[in-house]
C-alpha cells in the first residue's frame, strides 16, 4: 500500500488548495523510509515534511485505530470464496467520521475484521478495503488474537479496569505473562500497519480503548513528533486497584507517549492522574481550563468529555416504516393490555448488573402488590463480547432468576419479566425505547453506556410516532431513567434517578418513584436530558477531541526530540532547541584554555542523589572538591539549603571551599573565614507564629516533618502520601501566607516542601557575591560553571546568564549553566543525573591535578 504522503498529483497539478479549517497540511519534501525523524539534528530542513511554506494541497487526514474496523464482512452466497464488505452503521468509529464531516477531514481506519481471513486472501482483501472504504485491516493469527483479545484484554485488563481484583483464579484470572506478551505483539502488528499509511509530520492518529494501550510507544519510537491522541472508553480504576497490575508502569508510560489522553468522566481522569503521581512521581496542573501532565519536557493533555450518540442515524431509524410497525405491535402487546413497560438493555456480562435488576423488580412486586399484573420488565440481553466461565455463570443466574420470579408472580397472560436473549435489529430496540415508560440501566461498573441517551432521543420521537402513540400534537414528551451511579453517563444525566445497584431496596424504591412521578416532572426531566443529549452528540465529542489534539501538538515542530529508554520504558524527551546536553569534551576543552574560573555547585540532587538515605558527602566527593579548590585558577562554591552547622561538619576537610548555607543567607569564602550574611540580619520572631501552624499540619499529615534552621522553617512531606501531602502543602502555604502577611519573610513551595525564609534571600545572591568578590580582586572569570537541580537553583542560572553582558564576567567568557535532568529550565545545558555530574567534576578535577603537578 502506498502512503498518502506521496501527494495527490492531480490536485497538485490543478493547483487546487481546499480549505481544511485550522489544521494545515503540507507536502513533504523528503520521505525517508518509515519517515524516521533525526533525534539529534535540529536543522528543520532535515526533518520529514519540514517546509512550512508549502501550500496545502490535501484535506487534513486522521488515522483512527481501534481493535475492530467499522466493517461487516460475509462470504458471497454464490459458492465463490469472495467477500462482501459493508459499513457497520452501529460502529462508533463510523459515527465519529460522520460527526467530523466528510468535507473537512479524510479518515483512514486501522483495525481487525470480525471474520477470520485466510492468509492467501489477505492481500486482496487489504486492497479492496483500502480502495473502497479507506480501511487498513490488521490480520492477527487466530492463536495470537485469542490470547490477545479473549486472554489478556477480556480476562485480565477488562475485569481489573472494572474494579475486579483477581483474588482467585476464577475471578478475572491471575496475571499471565505469556498473554501480556501476546498483547504487546498484537499492538506491534497494529503499529506496523499504521506505518504503511502514515505521513508522520502531518497525519493525526487517534487510538481507541484499552486493547491498544501500548501502541503509542511503538508509534512514538518510530516518529518522535507524531500527533497522537488516545481515548479510553472503559473506566480507569483507582490507584489502589490499578497498582495491583504487574505491568502497571509499562501501561502508564505507554499512554504518556500520547499527546492527548481522553476519558469519559473526571473520576476516571482523576484516577489516572493519581496513578501517574504515585507510581511515576509526575505532577499535573490545570492551566486555563486544560489539565496538563509534565512528562520528560512534554505536556501530555488530559481531556474529559463523554461520548455522544449519532443523532442523525437514530432519528433516521425512528422514521423507518418497520420501526413504526414494531411500535404498533408493542403497543398492542403492552399498553392495550393495561401493562406498563420498564426496559433494560444490557450485554450479558458480569458488570451489567442484570441479576441485581431482576432482584429489584422482585422486591418491587413484594413491596408494592398493586403493581402486580400491571408492570412488566422487558430485559433485552445482548450477546456477551467475551468468553469464559463468568459469562456462563451470568447467563445461568439470569435464566434461573427470571424463571423463579415469573413462577412466583406470574399468572395466565402475564409474566412480570420478559427476557429477550435472541439478537435484535437496531430498529427493534428503538421501538422498545419508544414504548417503555422507564429505562433501567443498573450496571455495577461501566465506562460510558449510551443506552440512556438512545432512550431519551427515542422518547422524543417524531410526528408519525406521536400518532401511533395517540399523543396530541402539542403534547410534551416524557421519559424516566433509573441509572447506576457507577456508569460514565451518570454525571451528565442530572434528571435521572441515580441508584446504587447493589442496594436492591433502593433500586426497587426508585422504580416505584419513576412509576408514580407526576407527569409534569417527568416532562421537565425529559426536556433537560434531551437538550443535553441532542447538543452533545458524537460529532461534538469528536470535533472537541481533535481541536484539543491539534492545540496540544502545535509546538511539535519547534522542539528538539530525543528517544530514551528501551522496550516499553521508551519515552521521548522534548526540549527547546537551545537546550542541549553538556558535552564532557566541550567543557574540558574550555576549562583547559581558561585561567580564572568560578564554579557554583548545588548539593542535594546535584552532587548527592535525592533518594540517598545517608546525605553526607563521600570521600570521593571530598577529594574531587579539594582537587578543584587546590587549583589557584578556581573559586569553588557549594550552595545549599542546609544549615551552616551541617555544612561545616560535612566539609571540614575542604580548606579552600566556599560555602553558602540556607539558600545563601550565610556565606563564607574559605573554611577559616568567618560566616557572614548576604542580607541584613533579620528578627526571627516570626517563627513563633509559623511553627505552631506547621506543627498542626505535621500532626495531621503522616510522614511529614519540620526542619528548623537558623533563619528558615521547612515543612517536608517527602514521605507522606503524595496526593494528601500535596493537598496539605497547598493549604499550609495559604495558611502561612495569611498569618505571616506582615512579617519580613516569603513563603515558597518546592519539591515536597513548604519553606518560610527571610525576604530577599536566594541562591542568586551567592552568585552575585562570588562574581563581585572576584571582580574586586581583579579576577573577572573567563569560565563560569553553575550546576543545580531544582527551582531554587534557577536564581543562580538567571544571575550568571544576565551577568554575561556586564563587567563581572570577562568578555567572551565560557559560561555553563547546567541543570540536572531534561526539563524546562533557565539553564542552557543539562546532564541526566548525579552520576554524570560527579563524572564531569571528576574530569575537571583531573585536569586541575595535572596543572598543579606541573
Amino acid at each position: 500500500m502506498v502512503s498518502r504522503s506521496y501527494s495527490n498529483l492531480l490536485e497538485l497539478a490543478s493547483g487546487e488548495s481546499p480549505s481544511f479549517g485550522r489544521m494545515s497540511r503540507r507536502i513533504p519534501r523528503i520521505m525517508t523510509v518509515a519517515g524516521i525523524i533525526s533525534d539529534l539534528d535540529d536543522d528543520p530542513t532535515d526533518s520529514v515534511c519540514s517546509d512550512p511554506s508549502s501550500s496545502s494541497v490535501q484535506r487534513d487526514r486522521i488515522i483512527i485505530v481501534a481493535n475492530q474496523l467499522p466493517i461487516r464482512a460475509q462470504r458471497k452466497s454464490d459458492g465463490s470464496k469472495s467477500w462482501i464488505f459493508t459499513w457497520d452503521e452501529n460502529s462508533l468509529l463510523l459515527q465519529l467520521k460522520d460527526g467530523l464531516g466528510d468535507d473537512d477531514i479524510e479518515v483512514i481506519y486501522v483495525g481487525c475484521l470480525r471474520e477470520e481471513i485466510h492468509p492467501s486472501e489477505q492481500d486482496e482483501v487489504s486492497q479492496i478495503l483500502l480502495e473502497t472504504f479507506k480501511c487498513v485491516p490488521t490480520f492477527l493469527p487466530p492463536d495470537l488474537f485469542s490470547r490477545f483479545y479473549h486472554g489478556f484484554c477480556k480476562q485480565q485488563l477488562w475485569p481489573l479496569f472494572h474494579y475486579m481484583l483477581p483474588l482467585s483464579p476464577d475471578l478475572g484470572g491471575r496475571f499471565n505473562r505469556s498473554l501480556w506478551q501476546a498483547y504487546v505483539s498484537a499492538n506491534k502488528i497494529f503499529a506496523d500497519r499504521i506505518m504503511e499509511v502514515i505521513n508522520p509530520e502531518d497525519d493525526f492518529v487517534w487510538v481507541h480503548d484499552y486493547h491498544l494501550m501500548v501502541l503509542p510507544t511503538f508509534l512514538r519510537k518510530r516518529f518522535n513528533r507524531v500527533k497522537l491522541g488516545f481515548f479510553l472508553h472503559s473506566p480507569f480504576p483507582s490507584s489502589e486497584i490499578y497498582k495491583t497490575l504487574p505491568i502497571r508502569e509499562e501501561l502508564l508510560r505507554a499512554l504518556l507517549n500520547s499527546d492527548l489522553i481522553g476519558f469519559h468522566t473526571f473520576d476516571y481522569a482523576r484516577h489516572f492522574l493519581s496513578c501517574c503521581s504515585r507510581m511515576l512521581g509526575l505532577t499535573y496542573e490545570s492551566k486555563r481550563g486544560y489539565i496538563g501532565l509534565e512528562y520528560c519536557g512534554r505536556t501530555v493533555s488530559i481531556k474529559i468529555l463523554p461520548v455522544g450518540i449519532h443523532m442523525g442515524q437514530l432519528q433516521s431509524v425512528l422514521r423507518l416504516p418497520e420501526t413504526e410497525t414494531k411500535v404498533v405491535e408493542l403497543i398492542k402487546q403492552f399498553n392495550d393490555q393495561g401493562r406498563i413497560m420498564l426496559l433494560g438493555v444490557d450485554d450479558m456480562d458480569i458488570f451489567k448488573g442484570i441479576s441485581l435488576k431482576l432482584l429489584a423488580m422482585e422486591q418491587l412486586l413484594v413491596q408494592h402488590p398493586e403493581w402486580r399484573g400491571k408492570v412488566v420488565l422487558v430485559q433485552i440481553a445482548n450477546p456477551a463480547r467475551g468468553k469464559g466461565k463468568d459469562v456462563k455463570e451470568v447467563q445461568a443466574e439470569t435464566y434461573s432468576t427470571v424463571k423463579r420470579i415469573n413462577e412466583t408472580f406470574g399468572k395466565p397472560g402475564y409474566d412480570p419479566i420478559i427476557l429477550i436473549d435472541a439478537p435484535l435489529k437496531f430498529y427493534e430496540k428503538v421501538a422498545y425505547y419508544v414504548v417503555a415508560e422507564c429505562c433501567l440501566v443498573t450496571a455495577v461498573r461501566d465506562g460510558m453506556n449510551l443506552i440512556p441517551y438512545e432512550y431519551i432521543i427515542s422518547r422524543q420521537g417524531n410526528e408519525r410516532l406521536d400518532k401511533v402513540l395517540r399523543l396530541e400534537p402539542s403534547a410534551l414528551k416524557k421519559s424516566m431513567l433509573v441509572i447506576s451511579e457507577f456508569i460514565g453517563c451518570s454525571p451528565s444525566l442530572s434528571g435521572a434517578i441515580r441508584v446504587n445497584p447493589w442496594n436492591i431496596d433502593a433500586v426497587a424504591d426508585a422504580m416505584d418513584c419513576a412509576l408514580e412521578m407526576a407527569e409534569p416532572e417527568k416532562q421537565l426531566r425529559h426536556d433537560k436530558h434531551y437538550k443535553y443529549v441532542s447538543t452533545h452528540d458524537v460529532g461534538y465529542w469528536a470535533r472537541s477531541f481533535l481541536q484539543d489534539l491539534e492545540r496540544t501538538c502545535r509546538d511539535h515542530a519547534r522542539r528538539r526530540c530525543w528517544g530514551i529508554g528501551f522496550g516499553l520504558s521508551f519515552r521521548v524527551v522534548a526540549l527547546d532547541p537551545n537546550f542541549r546536553k553538556l558535552s564532557m569534551e566541550h567543557i574540558v576543552s574550555a576549562y583547559k584554555r581558561t585561567t580564572t574560573r568560578a564554579i557554583l555547585l548545588d548539593y542535594d540532587g546535584t552532587l548527592m542523589p535525592q533518594a540517598s538515605i545517608d546525605k553526607s558527602p563521600s570521600s570521593k566527593s571530598i577529594d574531587i572538591l579539594n582537587s578543584l579548590c587546590r587549583d589557584k585558577n578556581n573559586m569553588v562554591f557549594l550552595v545549599s539549603a542546609r544549615s551552616r552547622k551541617t555544612l561545616t561538619e560535612w566539609f571540614s576537610q575542604c580548606e579552600k571551599l566556599g560555602l553558602a548555607a540556607e539558600h545563601g543567607y550565610f556565606l563564607r569564602l574559605t573554611r577559616d573565614a568567618e560566616w557572614e550574611t548576604c542580607v541584613p540580619v533579620t528578627d526571627i520572631a516570626w517563627k513563633q507564629i509559623a511553627e505552631p501552624v506547621m506543627q498542626l499540619y505535621t500532626e495531621t499529615t503522616d510522614g511529614s516533618t519540620i526542619e528548623d534552621k537558623e533563619t528558615a522553617l521547612v515543612w517536608c512531606y517527602e514521605d507522606a502520601d503524595p496526593d494528601f501531602g500535596s493537598c496539605q502543602a497547598k493549604e499550609l502555604l495559604d495558611h502561612l501566607e495569611s498569618v505571616l502577611a506582615n512579617e519580613p519573610v516569603t513563603v515558597k513551595s518546592g519539591q515536597n516542601i513548604v519553606e518560610v525564609k527571610p525576604q530577599g534571600v536566594s541562591k542568586g545572591l551567592v552568585a552575585k557575591r562570588l562574581l563581585s568578590t572576584m571582580q574586586e580582586r581583579g579576577m573577572s572569570p573567563d569560565f563560569v560553571l553553575c550546576i543545580g537541580d531544582d527551582r531554587s537553583d534557577e536564581d543562580m542560572f538567571e544571575v550568571i546568564t544576565s551577568s554575561m553582558a556586564g563587567p563581572s564576567i570577562a568578555p567572551r567568557a565560557e559560561v555553563f549553566a547546567c541543570t540536572v535532568g531534561r526539563k524546562p529550565s533557565k539553564a542552557k545545558y543539562y546532564l541526566d543525573d548525579t552520576t554524570e555530574i560527579v563524572r564531569l567534576m571528576q574530569g575537571l578535577a583531573s585536569v586541575s591535578e595535572q596543572t598543579v603537578a606541573v
